[in-house]
């Protein structure tokens, strides 16, 4: 409870540079989860380069832009309602996911020194499964986020929850 009243504490103070850290942080962990549970690379095949280029997209991509991408939604559609809801989740996984997906895929495969013809082919492979993929966890995932959680812990929740998206992201992002 100590660390939780820390959180917001902080997150009250500083809410933007906690949601950032938040998000890098946990796109680590989704990174760090993918390379050892799934990949099972061991503490030698570990990448740590790959684990920062997640962090720092964490930081400085996924933070910034989903965070700022809610507070655009609660223009876009104020209220908390139902209703509301359901309007920002169509909109979010309408709209912004699959944006926001080819994004972050083309991003990694940049940051991993892909040419562009290789990152093109990298995303046309991966770019459906993975907008596929996202379909079956984020609208529900979204639709109790935008009713249930306030603002300012939004990213927060997502954040939690991603890490086991993150860690398939990061699969999906490395895999040649």
């Amino acid at each position: 409870m100590a660390l939780w009243r820390a959180y917001q504490r902080a997150l009250a103070n500083h809410p933007w540079k906690v949601q950032v850290l938040t998000a890098g942080s946990l796109m680590g962990l989704g990174d760090i989860i993918s390379q050892q549970l799934v990949e099972k690379r061991g503490v030698r095949g570990h990448q740590a380069r790959r684990t920062l280029i997640m962090v720092s997209l964490g930081c400085g991509f996924v933070g910034p832009t989903v965070g700022g991408w809610y507070r655009v939604l609660d223009c876009l559609i104020p209220g908390t309602s139902k209703v509301d809801a359901l309007k920002k989740m169509l909109l979010d996984q309408g709209c912004f996911a699959p944006c926001f997906l080819g994004s972050f895929l083309s991003l990694v495969g940049a940051l991993n020194g892909l040419s562009v013809q290789d990152n093109w082919a990298k995303l046309r492979r991966d770019y459906s499964d993975a907008l596929i993929t996202n379909y079956y966890l984020w609208p529900a995932v979204q639709l109790a986020n935008f009713y249930l959680v306030p603002l300012h812990y939004r990213l927060a929740v997502v954040q939690c929850v991603a890490v086991v998206w993150n860690s398939y992201l990061s699969w999906k992002a490395h895999r040649l």
